[in-house]
């Protein structure tokens, strides 16, 4: 049994407050997605939480149907330059990071946490999961599993948009998958 006010009260006290719950089993998982990934992500291939280094989507599929309960992490943020949101995003993972754990702590041996980006804690990352710098660290990003995070976000109700111009507010979502 999930107790949702105690992980609730954890996601406060790690700072997310705007979030949402979900069943596993409605996390939009498609195949269009890892071929944005391949064709069109310049971390294709240099880094160890995205493709190719991920599993297949009906393997991620069967990981997703695992969880009966998600936590949909609703992130905002508004940057005068693109190139900080890498610096923004990479900060934001490692509290997600300290989040994962402590729901694991609090019993829930399941907990995963799927980052807002692709890992960025290596400058040089090797692309690779087996030589991974930091591999106890590394989680992909949920476009790297083939979710839709535009259709499983609007599906509970959170906004989200193509964003055409770099200085416009934007939302980020995480996912913690916990049991």
């Amino acid at each position: 049994m999930i107790d949702q006010v105690r992980i609730e009260t954890e996601l406060a006290a790690h700072g997310f407050e705007d979030f949402r719950w979900i069943a596993g089993k409605d996390m939009q998982v498609r195949q269009w997605v890892r071929f944005k990934c391949t064709y069109g992500c310049d971390a294709y291939g240099r880094k160890g939480g995205c493709p190719p280094e991920v599993p297949s989507i009906p393997e991620c599929r069967e990981f997703f149907s695992e969880y009966a309960k998600v936590v949909v992490i609703h992130l905002q943020a508004q940057f005068p330059e693109p190139d900080e949101r890498k610096e923004w995003s990479l900060q934001i993972n490692q509290q997600l990071l300290k989040l994962e754990r402590a729901i694991f702590l609090a019993g829930y041996h399941k907990a995963f946490q799927l980052f807002v980006d692709e890992c960025g804690f290596c400058a040089d990352c090797p692309g690779e999961r087996r030589s991974c710098n930091h591999p106890t660290l590394l989680r992909p990003a949920p476009e790297a599993l083939g979710v839709d995070v535009f259709a499983t976000v609007r599906a509970c109700g959170f906004p989200i948009e193509v964003l055409t111009d770099h200085q416009a507010s934007m939302n980020r979502y995480a996912f913690l998958l916990v049991g």
